[in-house]
């Protein structure tokens, strides 16, 4: 049930990471305080399709 999603970056729109979530425990999108690197800065990163 694990399925690999991109993460991108709220601000620049860039995808920054790729990670791993369980469907079955997180059907909705993902939300996370990363470092963008292209913003210098820590941002909320959300799930893309």
């Amino acid at each position: 049930m694990r399925v690999s999603i991109i993460l991108a970056c709220t601000d620049c729109k860039q995808r920054n990471y790729i990670t791993s979530k369980n469907k079955r425990t997180n059907p909705d999108r993902k939300e996370l305080k990363k470092y963008c690197p292209y913003c210098k800065t820590h941002t909320i990163h959300k799930e893309t399709k």
